[in-house]
């Protein structure tokens, strides 16, 4: 057998089997090595070290500490109850709170599961007393939570930025169009919603209790202001914005909203230890990876099977979404990330295509199929947290994955969406 199809088999006894995708990865480019490579087995663990290697990658584990803390503080209610001030008494006032609410969490967070688990609790529940459907409200949650993929931080971006090789920074500020176009489709959608079933509104706010609600919230507004402004300035870059995220986010929920304990730092700095560890293993496996298939020239027979050679650019950027959305409908986003990343950066090159684009569009498809059934990630994190069954939990997703697909097309169409603010800033 050829080493494509050794790659193929060994991944795929390995998936079946059961084990968790970072030993497929590893175990595959072990076996290139040691029977298909005249490379000294050194280089194996050379490229290990040199996927998790790039200074970019410190940024990750401080973001899911700053993620980590804030949804184990109180940021989450204050910032629902500063949306529904302004908008909850509209038709389908709660509805639409609750797309701003995973918004601007995602914002705080930059994880759709830390955004479906601070927002689907407190928000499901009143949805549901206020006479939305349960599969509206939980389908509402886990996709508006996609949004935390393409707002500011964004772990998918870094992850990109880094294999790619493109700027995050540009990156970062890219995602900020297509997540209030996405944020816009949804609230539209929820209006619809609301006024079809007669779902009551709330009494109007006035200006004294939304005055309260920005005064509450205004600390934790300071959160994307800081990172975003930050980058857009040049203050500082991705990966100085996200230690000043692991800072503000201590000074935020133990100094000012006392709702995390000093002692409870340690346990929440134990759970990041965690999460880290396993998305390093996958960085420097899909590094390793990546090497072999490129040595193997595997992105050159997938590009000549699917006739991509030559191809425009919207042809280039069809392929390159459709396989993303589809690969994050079985795996890992970040898996996702790093196996299909090296296979389709000639081709954007050969393209002519802008890098920063090709990487808002692929987090936006990561983002879709994080959500989308059999097995997108977001989908079990509504299982256990909502405590239904998966049947039950994707019955409405099917509308809001149409808007998310739309948005794509969107951008792909009006590609100044994503690039407006990275070439306002940086060029």
């Amino acid at each position: 057998m050829d080493l494509g199809t050794t790659i193929l088999l060994v991944m795929l006894v390995l998936l079946v089997l059961g084990f968790p995708m970072m030993v497929p990865l590893a175990t595959a480019s072990v076996v290139a090595f040691a029977f298909y490579m005249p490379i000294p087995e050194r280089i194996l663990i050379q490229q290990m070290v040199t996927g998790i290697s790039p200074v970019a990658l410190i940024a990750v584990p401080m973001f899911i500490f700053a993620a980590d803390i804030v949804t184990k503080g109180h940021t989450a209610n204050r910032l629902i109850d500063l949306a529904m001030t302004f908008v909850g008494h509209v038709r389908g006032g709660l509805a639409v709170t609750t797309a701003l609410g995973c918004t601007m969490f995602g914002a705080v967070s930059g994880s759709t599961q830390a955004t479906v688990v601070a927002m689907g609790g407190p928000l499901r529940p009143k949805m549901l007393k206020a006479g939305y459907e349960d599969k509206f409200a939980m389908a509402l949650i886990i996709n508006a939570s996609d949004i935390a993929f393409l707002i500011p931080p964004s772990i998918g971006m870094i992850v990109f930025g880094v294999v790619g090789k493109v700027s995050i920074g540009e990156l970062f500020l890219a995602g900020i169009g297509p997540g209030i176009l996405i944020l816009l489709m949804f609230s539209a959608y929820c209006v619809y919603y609301a006024k079809k079933n007669n779902i009551p509104t709330i009494p109007r706010m006035n200006w004294t209790e939304r005055g309260k609600a920005i005064i509450n919230a205004g600390p934790a507004i300071m959160f994307p202001v800081l990172i975003v402004g930050g980058i857009y300035l040049g203050w500082v870059s991705p990966t100085e914005v996200a230690a000043v995220s692991v800072v503000y986010a201590i000074i935020l929920e133990v100094l000012i909203f006392k709702s995390v304990k000093w002692s409870e730092l340690l346990d929440i700095a134990r759970s990041t230890g965690l999460i880290t560890a396993v998305v390093f293993i996958l960085v420097g496996a899909g590094t390793t990876f990546s090497f072999v298939i490129s040595f193997a020239q595997i992105p050159q027979h997938v590009i000549g099977a699917l006739g991509l050679e030559g191809a425009n650019e919207y042809v280039v950027l069809a392929a390159i979404s459709i396989a993303f959305f589809i690969g994050c409908m079985f795996v890992d986003p970040i898996v996702v990330i790093l196996v299909l990343t090296p296979i389709f950066m000639p081709l954007v090159h050969a393209a002519g295509l802008n890098p920063v684009l090709v990487g808002t569009l692929v987090t936006l498809q990561v983002a879709i199929g994080s959500a989308t059934p059999p097995f997108g990630c977001d989908i079990f994190t509504a299982i256990a947290i909502f405590r239904r069954p998966y049947a039950e939990v994707i019955r409405g997703t099917p509308p809001f994955i149409i808007m998310l697909l739309l948005a794509a097309v969107i951008l792909v169409l009006v590609p100044q969406i994503a690039l407006f603010l990275p070439e306002l800033a940086f060029h």
